[in-house]
């Protein structure tokens, strides 16, 4: 009788394994599942992103043309695009404003009147750079 209850145990033993390893094959092969579409979906989110960033550049591109139309005086219209140019950056304009006036004030302080420009003119220029990223910044923000 200890015999046949240790078979059967055995028996059990073996099949509940089996049973155990199939349902981890199923919950691996359902996180794998999961994660696919999960990509897919990434993938599609990312597509669209490259073609709004494709959709602005160009908006942008065509926002900066400017189209003339001259008419003569014998009726025919001649049309010419051009393309506005970019001006100074925020930046450029802070750093260039903050080294002059930084040197201005470097040389009415200092005693040694070169010097006091040199040093007043990179901090400015520092100071002044810095101020134009901010606005810079916030104006991309608010593109």
């Amino acid at each position: 009788m200890k015999t046949l209850y240790l078979v059967l145990c055995s028996l059990l033993i073996i099949s509940c394994q089996n049973q155990g390893k199939m349902e981890m094959k199923q919950a691996k092969q359902a996180t794998i599942d999961s994660m696919k579409v999960e990509i897919d979906k990434q993938r599609v989110i990312d597509s669209m992103k490259t073609e709004m960033a494709k959709i602005k550049e160009e908006q942008k591109v065509e926002s900066q043309k400017v189209v003339v139309v001259q008419q003569k005086a014998d009726g025919v219209a001649t049309t010419t695009t051009t393309t506005k140019k970019k001006g100074w950056s925020s930046t450029a304009k802070g750093a260039v404003i903050g080294a002059g006036v930084g040197a201005a004030t470097g040389a009415i302080i200092s005693k040694k009147k070169g010097e006091g420009a040199i040093i007043g003119g990179l901090a400015g220029a520092g100071v002044g750079a810095g101020t134009g990223a901010i606005i810079d910044g916030s104006k991309k923000k608010k593109e």
